[in-house]
């Protein structure tokens, strides 16, 4: 490949309305694009139990989990976030991107049959891509269909909250269709856990699936705990397995100590947060009526059709031009090739802010 071909790809990306750029965001913008759901990051109390981490520990894990880089800190996330959640054992990693390449790689075999949802994460698309194997591409929550295609030892890949249009998965009813077939059900909660559930245990403590051998949940960190990191919960033979044999496990430099400490803390308030919950699922009903959206929002996703990528790229830039960040989601991001906008609610934006916020986006709408 030629830099040539390269720079012409580019010219290609940007007439389709698809060019993307890595900016420094505003500090002073209303956050309608980060998911900081329960507005943890800045907590006083998570700052603190990272900043006596950091003087404790430094500023990097300095190896992976099995050289040098475990601490206390990551045994102890690992404890709570089972408790929380119902697993049986947790395992963290550095991001939920490699909770969910590691997980799957690991757990597929040669004659696995994987089934993945038609509008799954990239993560845990480039998971099955790294298995080599050709997944069964299910419609989008089509339980029928799934029930119908599965077979013995088969793996399903679902979300238990969609990243994109921020729907809630049928979990009970996988559930049980995996059940009857023998497989084994994967949820990616990264958009349920803190959200949603019993004091926010996410997204299968809120089916009732919690903690049942056939079910593995990955989650990540960086959402509603507002830290960074991703996690595997999991019975005692999949993390042992993982341990052993799982290559973004064993080849990663470990989580920074300071940033377990952090998650720790979040994870302690967000037990507790059920004002915060509320709050949450009021904004995002509210902003779901003001925009005229379908439904009531399972948690804090909101997707916001826009009739082109480039209809969506100059209305997040009229917003952000009017102090208002919200996120841009164009293919190959979207499952469908559609484009929209992504609002995301943070119950630590003040509501005076978030209702502004709101009335701006809506006011730079596109003419259709």
């Amino acid at each position: 490949m030629t830099w040539a071909r390269l720079t012409r790809k580019a010219e290609l990306r940007a007439k389709a309305g698809l060019s993307r750029t890595a900016t420094a965001r505003d500090p002073q913008a209303v956050d309608l694009a980060g998911n900081d759901y329960l507005g943890l990051s800045r907590h006083p109390v998570v700052l603190k139990a990272a900043a006596q981490a950091l003087a404790d520990y430094g500023l990097g894990a300095t190896g992976s989990r099995l050289v040098r880089g475990g601490t206390p800190e990551h045994e102890r996330l690992e404890s709570e976030l089972a408790t929380w959640t119902g697993a049986e054992t947790a395992l963290v990693y550095s991001s939920g991107y490699l909770a969910n390449l590691g997980v799957i790689r690991a757990l597929a075999r040669r004659d696995t049959h994987l089934v993945i949802d038609a509008h799954a994460h990239a993560s845990l698309i480039d998971g099955v891509r790294a298995t080599g194997l050709t997944p069964l591409v299910a419609p989008h929550n089509d339980v029928a269909y799934i029930a119908a295609n599965l077979r013995a030892g088969a793996l399903v890949i679902v979300e238990s909250i969609y990243s994109v249009d921020g729907d809630l998965a049928p979990l009970a009813e996988l559930h049980r269709a995996c059940r009857d077939a023998g497989a084994i059900l994967l949820v990616d909660d990264a958009h349920g856990l803190g959200v949603i559930g019993p004091r926010g245990a996410g997204g299968p403590a809120d089916a009732g699936i919690a903690g049942e051998p056939d079910v593995i949940v990955t989650a990540t960190l960086s959402k509603s705990l507002g830290a960074a990191g991703g996690v595997v919960l999991a019975p005692a033979a999949v993390r042992r397995h993982l341990v052993d044999t799982g290559r973004t496990f064993i080849y990663d430099t470990a989580p920074p100590p300071a940033v377990m400490a952090g998650a720790r803390a979040a994870v302690g308030l967000a037990r507790g947060f059920d004002l915060a919950r509320d709050e949450l699922r009021s904004r995002a009903a509210t902003a779901s009526e003001a925009l005229d959206l379908p439904g009531v929002p399972a948690g804090g996703v909101l997707s916001v059709p826009a009739a082109s990528p480039q209809a969506a790229v100059d209305w997040a830039a009229a917003c952000r031009d009017k102090g208002v960040a919200v996120g841009c989601f164009r293919p190959p991001s979207t499952p469908d090739g559609t484009a929209r906008l992504r609002l995301t609610i943070n119950a630590g934006v003040p509501r005076h802010d978030f209702d502004r916020a709101l009335e701006v986006v809506t006011a730079c709408a596109p003419s259709l």
